[in-house]
């Protein structure tokens, strides 16, 4: 099994077709010797996955018949090209990705949800400031440079949002593209001013001395889509199987992944994939998982988007979500 180091590189614009973090196979194909079908999945390489890379290991996917294959992306968009290409079958990723692809009409669908952030309490990802920085609050935001891990997308949009709350200017923030590894190591070398991460990155922040700010979801769309499961529309139709048993397996492995008897299971699929310290993949905050998408929670970031000149327009929500 393949790691993903914690702070090492992560390609910005691509996915890593050559390699993945954790699989049911070593060689791909359509099928394999034990009739089980390979499937290509891109997700980032962060704890939310844990979920699908511990339903991989627990056999869920191979119940249904399937042998699957992950491949990190930095985030929803990039896994678009690969997708188009049919280099992947399917991805999870931020929303942006499909709510682009769906404004140029690319046939991208949402098939269902994977994760969410939570209403209230301790969030899932968070704005973490240079103690050196002088900031402490939302609003001294504008004006310093802030990165996210994918330039207009849900990190920039509702950090906006926040520090407008707040009584800042958000024109004036200066939004950095960091991957989430990255970002600990440019926080701490002066190149960037705060960062937006999610866990485990929060942690690892906190626990060095930075400061929290704020966490940019529940400050604007408490219980917000985080992360989605998508692929094409030509897929659905013409391979509707493939979807069928995917969805089957990814809706039995996110309720797997809610089960406090699993829990020690999906922390140390987070240990088997990412070089983290023990004390932090044990005490790391999990997301919310689930399959259904929370149409509502979607139309609000896009709405958002288009306020600050993220999107032009909305995208078609009909067309786009095909909840499976």
């Amino acid at each position: 099994m393949k790691k993903v180091m914690a702070l090492g590189l992560i390609a910005a614009t691509a996915i890593a077709l050559t390699g993945c973090t954790d699989s049911d196979a070593s060689n791909p194909s359509e099928q394999t010797s034990g009739d089980l079908r390979k499937v290509r999945v891109a997700a980032l390489p962060i704890t939310e996955t844990a979920a699908l890379w511990g339903g991989i290991k627990a056999g869920i996917f191979a119940e249904r018949g399937l042998q699957v294959e992950v491949l990190p992306a930095q985030g929803g968009a990039q896994a678009i090209p690969a997708l188009m290409n049919g280099d992947i079958d399917f991805a999870i990723g931020q929303p942006f990705g499909p709510f682009r692809a769906d404004l140029r009409d690319l046939g991208v669908v949402i098939i269902g949800n994977y994760a969410s952030s939570y209403a209230d309490g301790d969030d899932i990802n968070a704005v973490v400031a240079s103690a050196k920085s002088g900031i402490k609050r939302p609003a001294d935001l504008a004006g310093k440079r802030v990165s996210v891990n994918s330039l207009g997308a849900a990190g920039d949009v509702t950090i906006m949002a926040a520090v407008e709350k707040d009584g800042g200017d958000p024109s004036k923030i200066k939004f950095v593209e960091v991957a989430f590894p990255d970002a600990p190591a440019q926080l701490e070398s002066g190149n960037i001013d705060a960062a937006w991460v999610p866990e485990p990155f929060v942690t690892q922040l906190k626990a060095r001395g930075d400061t929290f700010i704020v966490a940019p979801y529940q400050a604007v769309v408490p219980g917000l889509t985080t992360l989605t499961t998508i692929t094409t529309k030509e897929r659905t139709e013409k391979d509707a199987k493939l979807v069928e048993d995917f969805t089957a397996a990814m809706k039995k492995t996110l309720e797997w992944a809610k089960a406090p008897a699993n829990e020690a299971a999906l922390r140390q699929a987070i240990k088997d994939n990412l070089e983290l310290p023990p004390p932090v993949a044990e005490s790391v905050r999990l997301p919310a998982f689930g399959w259904e998408v929370d149409r509502s929670s979607l139309q609000t970031l896009a709405e958002l988007a288009q306020k600050y000149k993220v999107l032009d327009k909305q995208p078609n929500f009909d067309r786009l979500i095909q909840q499976q």
